[in-house]
């Protein structure tokens, strides 16, 4: 009968695995924020770009309103890029974090892959041997009767 496998490090494998996951989880949501944020960013630019000529036929009050309108959109449109140099920080720091996760884990499972490879090839020796072991004594069976 063939032994199974068991890799003792197997905890150690799934802490890893599941360090990873929330490691995952961490990064998607970082990368959804600077998408929002990044979102916002483009529409305020897009407000700022539709209203940013003031004409001259409209009334002193009407321009003085839409000035302020204008230099409330920039000072957000600034705020906004400062937030999002900053979730671009952030999201870089979650996939650094990630790719160490993943590293972490892989070297474990590339032990566990080795280990199961020696176990395999140590279960094969043995069962070959057992198989030359049947075969030699059929043969002294067969010829010395």
């Amino acid at each position: 009968m063939a032994e199974v496998y068991k890799f003792r490090l197997q905890k150690l494998l799934d802490i890893r695995k599941n360090h990873e996951d929330k490691s995952k989880i961490k990064f998607k949501e970082a990368q959804r924020e600077k998408d929002v944020v990044e979102k916002e960013l483009t529409d305020l630019k897009e407000k700022y770009k539709n209203h940013r000529n003031i004409d001259s036929y409209d009334t002193i009050v009407h321009q003085k309103i839409k000035q302020n309108y204008l230099n409330a959109i920039n000072f957000a449109i600034d705020k906004n890029t400062l937030l999002f140099e900053d979730k671009g920080k952030i999201l870089e720091q979650k996939r650094q974090e990630l790719k160490k996760c993943q590293v972490e884990k892989k070297t474990v499972e590339i032990l566990k892959e080795k280990q199961k490879s020696a176990f395999v090839k140590e279960q094969n020796l043995i069962e070959q041997k057992s198989n030359d072991e049947f075969a030699l004594f059929a043969f002294i069976r067969n010829n010395y009767k």
